[in-house]
This record gives structure tokens, C-alpha cells and sequence, in this order.
């Protein structure tokens, strides 16, 4: 007696963490990853081994409300049966928030068209308890006007060779900002970038600058240079981990 093979179905995951406690996405030996804990917990559903790629590869420390994975599993279990079964399977810091069944061959990295990420700055002299672990807390008041005007600089197409690690391995560093906005609300200071793509560490590095420019030791003529002459040693320093959040995924 036979019995028909399972379907190969291809999956996109909307993923939302807290980063705080993870060695970033991707899988490493002897670290606990987001990547490896959404395939331990695909297994436990499946049986079997299933490879999760994700849209972004976070690093340590770093947050989702809205990363996107994809991932091709031979399986009748219905979308929502995923939802469910995964975040049980799931620690307390990854929730998945929506599993929806897409063509063959869509690839998360690979389809996007852009993201948006977030970065929080706790502008205060008190700490924040509330925000301790999605914030960086800058003691030093902050001029968010000037930051906004050096932000807008940015936007646009540009050679970011200025502000991206040291070890980034992008063949081009040409990238296009569609939009920078920072806003301040009390003791809150919200950075929100939206790019095409981005180099490693850009968005702390870009962060750190504007901080720089909020504290009056870079102006505005200092981020055209930078962007003209891509001096990393320049540009501000790379800001804290735990501030950043990719908010969403754009296809």
C-alpha cells in the first residue's frame, strides 16, 4: 500500500524578538540564535531538519517587529496550525506573528525590495527601566533639531563606505536612504531609516554621527565631507546594539 508524498510547500514567516538574549540571527555553534531556534522548533512540528532563512541577518542584541523568513517544509499542516504550533515551541523572547504559503522559489533575502529600522535613544539624565533593553541611554541632552537637518543629508543615493564596520564585506557600498526621520517625544528620541539595502553596523554608525551632531561635535558640512571622502575614522562611533530594531521588510 502507498500513500501520496507530503507537499513541498515554501513559507514566509513574519517574526517578531527581543534580541537581547540572542547571539543574533544566524545559527552559530554553541550560541543560541533566533535562526536556531525557529528550526529547533520547526523540527519539533516537521520530524525533520527544515532551513530557515531570514530577510536580515541582526546581530547580536539587535530586535525584530517585523523580520521576515522563509522556509520550504514538505507538510499539510495548514498556516495558522504553524502559528500556533511554532510559538509554543518557541522561548517567551520570538513570537511568530504570521505564516502565510507563497509561491515556489520565493526567498526572503532575496525578494526584498527595503527595510525600515528603528533605533531608540532614552534622552534623559534618569535611566529608564522601562526602556533598558530597546534603548541607548545618552545623558548629555540632545539637540534633535540639528540631528533631523544632518539626517536629512543623508537621505538620497550615496557611497556609505564611511559608515560601515570595519569587517563589512559589501562589494559596493553605494546605497540609497528614501527617508531619515528623527522625533523626539519627552525623553524619547526615535530614529527611523528606510533603505533599499544597508551595509554591516550602518544604521549604529549613522546613528552614533547624528548623536555626534546632537552634541555639537560634528555639523552638517561634517557629514557632507563624509559622505564625499568615506573616512570611517570620521563618522561617530557605532551605537549600542540593543537601540536597534528592524521594524519591517518591504517587497
Amino acid at each position: 500500500m502507498t500513500t501520496d508524498a507530503l507537499p513541498l510547500r515554501t513559507l514566509r514567516l513574519i517574526i517578531e524578538y527581543d534580541g537581547t538574549d540572542f547571539a543574533g540571527w544566524q545559527r552559530q555553534t554553541g550560541q543560541r540564535t533566533v535562526q536556531q531556534c525557529l528550526e529547533d522548533a520547526f523540527a519539533a512540528m516537521t520530524g525533520g531538519p527544515v532551513g530557515v532563512r531570514g530577510a536580515g541577518r541582526t546581530d547580536a542584541g539587535v530586535h525584530a517587529d517585523g523580520q521576515v523568513a522563509s522556509v520550504e517544509v514538505a507538510s499539510r499542516i495548514p498556516a495558522l496550525g504553524f502559528v500556533r504550533g511554532l510559538n509554543s515551541n518557541l522561548p517567551r523572547d520570538i513570537a511568530v506573528l504570521d505564516v502565510t504559503d507563497m509561491p515556489a522559489g520565493f526567498n526572503a533575502r532575496w525578494a526584498a525590495r527595503g527595510k525600515i529600522y528603528r533605533y531608540l535613544i532614552w534622552n534623559h539624565p534618569i535611566r529608564s527601566p522601562r526602556h533598558a533593553r530597546d534603548s541607548w541611554h545618552v545623558f548629555a541632552p540632545l539637540d534633535v533639531h540639528a540631528m533631523r537637518a544632518a539626517a536629512s543629508l543623508l537621505c538620497g543615493e550615496h557611497d556609505f563606505r564611511a559608515f560601515r564596520a570595519a569587517d563589512c564585506e559589501r562589494r559596493t557600498t553605494v546605497r540609497v536612504l528614501r527617508r531619515f526621520d528623527v522625533r523626539r517625544d519627552g525623553g524619547l528620541i526615535t530614529c527611523e531609516v528606510e533603505g533599499t539595502a544597508f551595509l554591516k553596523n550602518m544604521v549604529r554608525i549613522l546613528v552614533g554621527t547624528l548623536v555626534a551632531v546632537g552634541h555639537g561635535k560634528m555639523t552638517e558640512a561634517t557629514i557632507c565631507e563624509l559622505l564625499a571622502q568615506g573616512d570611517r575614522t570620521r563618522a561617530g562611533m557605532t551605537a549600542p546594539a540593543c537601540g536597534l530594531t528592524l521594524a519591517k521588510v518591504i517587497y
